[in-house]
């Protein structure tokens, strides 16, 4: 398949030869995040990681207060799909607001929000949209799963929820009951009853230690063992909730038999297969939607982050034979940003027009391709992962282990986003013992401009290997 490249740039503000032709700087702390540790919660979590104060931002470039530039390869964790600013997001906001619309609807209907809905149905699957509704939640991706368990529950009239270890549908109650990572989970005490967790099919630690098509096949008859035996210990389920790559459980796809014994089983015992697509939704793994790789339909669909086309939304959409919950079932002051539908609608038939999806299958198999190329020459890098424009390197430790793989290497990883963002790249860490580091540039991005991500995550990596090792900075 060939690289698309986008008719409409994302602007010319900011160059790949701008931010080429600017020295490392070492960050240092200014007014503004000294004032921002002075009065925001401590529950703040990106400043400490990524401690810059921004001021523009066009395209996969922002600029901090100091004049820095730096590549964005975190894109609001995937929201912004087109990248900062992009025009077409901005002229249907504008276009918005020069209208004289009213910007807060609740659930009342506009042209806005009559043309989002036709957009994202025409986007769909057809056989999907035929027969689906749509939910406006509030406006994040939570909400909309809590929406989704909600409709399970209400529909099949039974109460367990399916997860999956690693999982994260969000940081809400409810959707922290079906979170993997237990940090978040322990001050609180009780969480949502009901929530029984599966084993992800997370080959390079697989669960049951075999790998391979072995493990797809001990995964799937684990899941069918628990729905079929009388003396699994389960009720019935209303609904199994699965990414199809998981995001912050380290950039882990869900091998495609996998999903696909996953939607049979589904199907055969009755329970509803919910879809959380919030961060891989529109075209970020190589397809518009993720499910679709593995030619599967959900039964709920969630969807938010680059929905919006840059602002906060989040829809579910589900079979309609679900649709028996009464009025008022689920609601959200906020459900009705005429804005985030207006960029949002505009941001979608921009994706598809310019194939953004294909774009981002290119750009990340060159990105994983030249990652791996230096895979082999760092036994540190344990394995290349991950979907279209979804990139994971999980990073390793060199000491001998008994385990049939490397022990994580967080203080590794977290030196290897110190050095990038010294560099002027903005990356995130993720996965087991945050030792996944994970990319997430907008679709825009151009080949020129992987390569030189490459090149400076090498430089990083060097000096992360000189910071924390202390040895030689090349590794044959």
């Amino acid at each position: 398949m060939e690289s698309v490249q986008p008719r409409s740039s994302s602007s010319a503000t900011f160059t790949l030869e701008q931010f080429r032709h600017q020295a490392p700087r070492e960050l240092n702390t200014n007014p503004y995040l000294q004032r921002q540790a002075a009065r925001e919660s401590n529950a703040r979590s990106y400043p400490r990681r990524i401690p810059l104060a921004l001021q523009e931002a066009h395209g996969l470039y922002v600029r901090d207060t100091q004049g820095q530039l730096f590549m964005d390869c975190l894109a609001g964790a995937g929201t912004l799909a087109l990248g900062h600013n992009h025009p077409v997001a901005i002229a249907a906001m504008r276009q918005t607001l020069d209208s004289g619309l009213p910007l807060h609807t609740l659930d009342l209907t506009t042209p806005v929000k009559d043309r989002f809905v036709e957009d994202l149905f025409n986007a769909l699957p057809e056989n999907f949209a035929r027969h689906a509704r749509i939910q406006f939640c509030g406006p994040t991706g939570a909400d909309g799963i809590e929406a989704a368990l909600k409709l399970a529950r209400i529909a099949t009239g039974r109460k367990p929820i399916l997860t999956f270890s690693g999982g994260y549908h969000g940081m809400t109650l409810g959707t922290l009951s079906l979170m993997g990572n237990l940090g978040p989970k322990q001050a609180l005490g009780s969480l949502m009853a009901d929530v029984q967790f599966l084993p992800y099919p997370y080959d390079y630690r697989c669960p049951f230690g075999i790998g391979g098509e072995a493990g797809i096949d001990a995964g799937l008859h684990f899941i069918e063992q628990l729905l079929s035996d009388p003396e699994s210990g389960v009720l019935p389920p209303a609904a199994v909730v699965v990414e199809v790559v998981q995001g912050e459980g380290g950039v882990i796809p869900a091998p495609v038999r996998w999903l696909q014994g996953l939607r049979q089983l589904t199907r055969k015992y009755g329970v509803a297969l919910i879809i959380d697509e919030v961060q891989t939704g529109l075209g970020r793994t190589g397809k518009l939607f993720a499910f679709q790789h593995a030619d599967i339909e959900p039964d709920i669909l969630v969807l938010s982050k680059a929905i919006g086309g840059g602002l906060p939304l989040a829809v579910m959409v589900y079979r309609e034979e679900l649709d028996t919950w009464k009025p008022g079932s689920h609601a959200g002051t906020f459900r009705g940003n005429q804005m985030a539908m207006a960029a949002g609608g505009a941001t979608l038939r921009h994706i598809i027009s310019e194939n953004l999806p294909g774009h981002a299958e290119v750009m990340g198999q060159r990105l994983m391709e030249q990652l791996r190329q230096l895979q082999g020459e760092y036994p540190c890098l344990g394995q290349v992962r991950g979907r279209g424009l979804m990139v994971g390197v999980e990073v390793v430790s060199d000491t001998p282990s008994d385990s049939r793989v490397p022990a994580a290497d967080t203080a590794l990883a977290q030196a290897i986003q110190r050095q990038c963002l010294r560099l002027g790249v903005i990356l995130e860490l993720g996965g087991r013992h945050g030792a996944v580091v994970r990319f997430l540039p907008p679709l825009i991005i151009q080949a020129e401009e992987i390569d030189v991500l490459v090149e400076l995550f090498h430089v990083a990596l060097n000096n992360a290997l000189a910071e924390t090792k202390g040895r030689a900075l090349h590794i044959a």
